[in-house]
């Protein structure tokens, strides 16, 4: 059955025993159990604004870095020459029961 969540303003479609890539959770361990409570739909239901009484639980695997970017600040003439490069933190997490 898949569903719909919402976590802190992104929405993600989800189905049990798939893997999903995140924004960084802080505070949460490699193992520990997350339980999505904003459940916008769930199979067929559809919430207003959200599904009453309807979680989705999902285990922790791993904390990661995304793919390195480059950002380049560049003034012509100037002689102002800056690179500066950034990984985004994310959180893998394992979809176990949605319901």
């Amino acid at each position: 059955m898949k569903a719909i969540i919402q976590d802190r303003g992104r929405q993600y479609v989800v189905e049990a025993d798939e893997e999903l890539v995140i924004d960084h959770l802080p505070g949460v361990a490699e193992g520990d159990e997350v339980v999505f409570d904003k459940v916008l739909a769930l199979g067929d239901t559809i919430g207003a604004p959200l599904v009453d009484g309807a979680s989705v639980k999902a285990t922790v695997k791993a904390h990661e870095k995304g793919k390195k970017i480059h950002v380049y600040k560049f003034r012509r003439r100037k002689d102002y020459r800056r690179k500066q490069g950034h990984r985004q933190a994310h959180t893998r997490v394992t979809i176990g029961s949605v319901g």
